[in-house]
């Protein structure tokens, strides 16, 4: 049998792992989520990579037209996609845009590369646009200088000092180089804009310093204001706002089936030990009733073989009251040991009855008819108190066993009978419920029964009379149980007891 240590062992278990499900799946939802942030990560660096591409490409001395450059990153900028791109320079200012403006920490605080709100994401330096140093002498990346006017056709100024003379020659300028470009990513569009470049010829990269026509100062002072010292771009959150979405709803669902699971699982736990403990019940309950049978049947054999001794003794008082030449008192005393005989015979024949096997044996009975014989069985008892009796109600036919109904109707009768003072009234009620079933009441206007004793009398040797056996009710309700009809002791006003019986099953007359 379970004990309730066990139960509960059982129900932490199912609870554990209903709970190690929800932290699994917990963590795959913050995992799809990184995985969700770093694709857009990703695709940000393509972005990002293919820009720089273009920007590399489009300079000359290391200058670029503003208004070229802008009007190609409005060629990126795509709704719920790419949101806005920025240029800055070394002081954190918007040198060019494409889109919505970028929003930005204040400047004097820590820019972070990545800075995530709820529907974008700005992202910083993803690649290197080569604009920090301007005077390194081993650059590898030249600045990217913008500017609203071409420096490509412009003449060089004149002559500041005689060196500067001879290094710019007039209308001399340095041809642009075939260039070659970071792109780590040798799978992402940028590295198929690199390759196309590389094809142009040439592996090494030229070295851009100031225009010939530009002091050092004006250089110094065009890079800090129009010099690209920062790549920004903002990205929408649209898609891994939707993939965590669908993902929640996806580890919902499986976190509901596993607690759907567990609950099955507990209740199935439950109905499993129950059965056993049923089982087990029925197991000991069947070896009780087959010691109570034999039990049973040992009884009443013993009062059938006392029945024989209890008649002879019987016979005998009988004989010895009767005697013409026995003293008076002698025969006072036989008269009183046929009584008691007779009285000790009533309640063996009644424990005989109890104990006997109800086997059922249906068949249509009028049940009025049988009423009516069972009254007239009575007729000697009724009279002598000058009780009065009356059966109402319709005719009706039921499916019973005879014997049994008889007795049945014998035993609440003479139950009645009993109870009820000289000159009372019983009344026995037939009627239909619902066209299917019939019900039988047998009313008396006696002391009644107390609504403490009215689940007792069913019970063997319960009574209430000192006539009485206490077994009359108890086989009524025995050859009820056998036909499965009910009975019930009723109140009835204004005053006495009425014995119900319901579910008697009708048919056709």
């Amino acid at each position: 049998m379970e004990t309730p240590r066990r139960r509960l062992l059982i129900y932490a278990l199912l609870l554990g792992a209903w709970v190690l499900v929800l932290g699994w799946q917990v963590a795959e939802h913050f995992r799809v989520a990184r995985v969700a942030r770093a694709e857009l990560i990703n695709r940000a660096k393509d972005i990002s990579t293919t820009v720089g591409i273009v920007l590399r490409s489009q300079r000359r001395f290391g200058v670029i037209s503003k208004e070229r450059l802008e009007s190609a990153l409005t060629e990126l900028v795509r709704p719920a996609q790419l949101s806005a791109v920025a240029l800055l320079n070394a002081a954190g200012e918007v040198v060019a845009s494409a889109g919505a403006n970028a929003e930005l920490p204040p400047r004097g605080t820590i820019r972070p590369a990545e800075f995530w709100e709820n529907d974008s994401v700005t992202l910083m330096n993803l690649v290197d646009l080569g604009a920090n140093i301007p005077n390194e002498p081993e650059r590898t990346n030249p600045p990217i200088v913008l500017s609203m006017e071409s420096f490509t056709n412009r003449p060089p100024p004149g002559p500041r000092n005689p060196s500067e003379t001879e290094a710019v020659p007039e209308n001399r300028f340095p041809p642009p180089f075939p260039m070659e470009f970071h792109a780590d990513e040798t799978n992402s569009p940028a590295a198929a804009v690199t390759n196309r470049f590389r094809s142009r010829g040439g592996e090494g990269r030229p070295r851009f310093g100031r225009p010939p026509w530009m002091s050092e100062a004006e250089y110094k002072a065009m890079l800090e204001k129009k010099g690209v010292h920062s790549f920004v771009i903002v990205l929408s959150t649209q898609s891994v706002r939707a993939a965590a979405q669908r993902d929640v709803w996806l580890r919902s669902m499986i976190t509901g089936l596993a607690g759907l699971s567990v609950l099955g699982l507990g209740f199935a736990w439950r109905n499993l030990a129950q059965t056993a403990e049923l089982q087990i019940r029925l197991v000991r309950a069947s070896e009780l009733n087959s010691h109570l049978k034999q039990m049973n049947l040992a009884a009443a054999g013993l009062a059938h073989e006392t029945r024989n001794p209890l008649n002879l003794i019987r016979g005998q008082a009988q004989m010895i009251s009767k005697a013409a030449d026995a003293p008076a008192a002698t025969r006072q005393k036989a008269v009183e040991i046929v009584n008691e005989a007779d009285r000790v015979a009533a309640q063996l024949n009644e424990f005989i009855n109890y104990s006997r096997p109800r086997e059922v044996r249906r068949t249509a009975l009028q049940l009025k008819a049988v009423t009516t014989e069972v009254v007239r069985a009575l007729t000697h008892d009724l009279e002598e108190k000058q009780i009065q009796l009356q059966v109402t109600g319709d005719p009706l036919a039921i499916e019973a066993d005879e014997q049994l109904l008889r007795q049945v109707l014998f035993n609440l009768l003479l139950n009645a009978i009993q109870a009820v003072a000289a000159n009372g009234q019983i009344e026995i009620h037939l009627s239909s419920v619902g066209g299917l079933e019939a019900r039988l009441e047998v009313r008396d206007d006696g002391p009644g029964v107390p609504p403490e004793n009215r689940a007792e009398i069913f019970k063997p040797y319960f009574t209430t009379t000192q006539k009485g056996t206490g077994l009359g009710l108890a086989v009524v309700q025995q050859i009820v149980l056998a036909h499965g009809w009910e009975i019930e002791c009723l109140a009835h006003t204004p005053r006495g007891a009425s014995f119900r019986l319901t579910h008697l099953k009708l048919v056709a007359a």
